[in-house]
């Protein structure tokens, strides 16, 4: 019944949370416990909050210890986080955009202002959007079909083999 460390650290990776690269802009949902104590009583309120932003890196990989940077701007001061993937904290992390990144650490992005500060690159769509895409598919099938039911029904009307058309160039001339 002995565990190694390496088995030990693989089961208690999480498996639910989406594959975050540098480059991606994600929100990402944390608990936050709050406490307020007044006179004997101590309350305890918990929350999730928020925080959408840039990935600039990822650190531990796979295991255990991955953690990532997220930045945001706000109120126009840049603010970094480090979250640990695996933390029970983190209630959940989502995609909104997906760009590609040439870099495994994207530090120069610190010192960009504006409008320099949205990453460059191919804009890839999150793989949450694959309902929307199915249904758009669906929708466009529909509609190709529409127009091939119209051919078809010309085609009824236009005589099909070239011996009903030398018929009736005789019997027109005639």
């Amino acid at each position: 019944m002995t565990v190694t460390l390496k088995e030990f650290n693989h089961s208690k990776t999480r498996t639910d949370l989406p594959n975050v690269k540098p480059g991606h802009i994600v929100k990402v949902y944390q608990k936050i416990t709050e406490t307020k104590s007044s006179g004997k009583k101590i309350e305890t309120k918990e929350r999730i909050q928020v925080f959408e932003g840039l990935v600039l890196g990822r650190k531990g990989g796979t295991g255990i210890n991955a953690t990532i940077t997220v930045r945001k701007i706000s109120g126009g001061i840049g603010v970094e986080r480090i979250f640990p993937l695996n933390a029970p904290t983190i209630e959940k992390i989502e995609l909104i955009k997906i760009t590609k990144a040439r870099r495994a650490k994207l530090n120069y992005m610190r010192d960009r202002i504006g409008k320099a500060t949205r990453p460059k690159g191919e804009l890839i769509k999150p793989e949450n959007n694959t309902q929307k895409k199915d249904e758009e598919v669906k929708d466009e099938t529909v509609s190709e079909e529409k127009p091939q039911e119209n051919v078809e029904e010309k085609a009824k009307d236009e005589p099909k083999d070239t011996e009903d058309v030398k018929k009736e160039k005789v019997t027109e001339k005639e």
